[in-house]
């Protein structure tokens, strides 16, 4: 029989009052790692803290991130620091360290779920089909790590994923934060997401003043942006950081959204005078040329 415990290091009463900055948490989601960073190691104190009457049982643990399919998630940034933390105090009370694992996903979407309802995420994500290598966690303690439980819906994908693979082993399901009260407007979480990142303007600040690490939000918000402000935002950009955001986009499957099509398109044609510059044209585009990657035509 599973064992199933919930733990939030935040429990969030009221829409002024959330144990957190709010301009943080949205830089976090938006590829902060310094924040992400914070959030993880705030994360494991607490859930070590309540392990003072939850002895470890000695079996392996294994630490797994919300689910995703080429593009990482937010949390899964929250979840390096988490790890780091919880294997020092591993290291410290003499028990190895923990194995980590992924959630395969095989949806991907275009939609924001902080905008929905409990009702519209519900219906959104209930065609999805997440996947985990069963035999790997085979009489393992399994924690699962999430930013934020809204309405609950994440967890009860997992849950039915655990069902699928008649996966009864002992499970945390770990969150920073968790809204306390049911009633409490789910929407609560696209104020949040977006309380310092409004426009690719802010997104901006966060590459120039932090460490920044891609994220599946940030790619979306990147080409979901009018077409104007993601030109000008992309003609700030490095070269590095274009590639990266071109091939993760690919990667992803956005290419099938209509929605993105325009902004996509402008960034394989950035991308394309990047990989065909002599200067920086080496190795394998040598040989083979860069149109034949293209999934369609770019628009100047």
């Amino acid at each position: 029989m599973r064992e199933l415990e919930s733990f939030s290091a935040i429990k969030i009463a009221d829409n002024e009052n959330f144990g957190f900055s709010p301009d943080d948490y949205s830089k976090f989601k938006f590829g902060s790692k310094t924040i992400a960073r914070k959030f993880g190691y705030e994360l494991a104190k607490r859930f070590i803290a309540q392990l003072s009457h939850m002895p470890l049982t000695g079996k392996k643990i294994v630490v797994l991130p919300s689910a995703y399919s080429h593009i990482q998630t937010a949390s899964c940034l929250m979840k390096t620091f988490f790890v780091n933390r919880f294997n020092l105090f591993l290291y410290q009370n003499g028990h190895p360290p923990v194995e980590e694992a992924k959630i395969y996903r095989t949806v991907t979407y275009r939609e924001d779920y902080g905008e929905m309802s409990a009702v519209e995420r519900f219906n959104l994500i209930k065609g999805d089909k997440f996947h985990v290598d069963k035999m790997f966690l085979e009489g393992k303690v399994l924690i699962f790590i999430d930013d934020i439980k809204i309405t609950g819906t994440h967890e009860r994908i997992i849950i039915k994923m655990l069902d699928d693979f008649d996966i009864q082993n002992k499970c945390y399901m770990l969150y920073l934060a968790e809204l306390q009260y049911p009633d409490m407007n789910p929407r609560i979480e696209n104020y949040l997401n977006h309380s310092f990142v409004k426009s690719l303007h802010q997104l901006e600040w966060i590459l120039k003043n932090d460490d920044f690490v891609f994220n599946t939000r940030v790619v979306k918000f990147i080409l979901n942006a009018s077409h104007n402000e993601c030109v000008q935002f992309l003609k700030n950009q490095s070269d590095s950081f274009l590639r990266e955001l071109f091939y993760l986009s690919l990667g992803n499957a956005y290419n099938q959204f209509e929605s993105y099509h325009q902004n996509l398109n402008y960034l394989q044609h950035l991308v394309t005078e990047i990989e065909n510059d002599p200067a920086e044209h080496k190795g394998v585009y040598d040989k083979i040329p860069f149109y034949s990657l293209y999934l369609s035509t770019p628009t100047p």
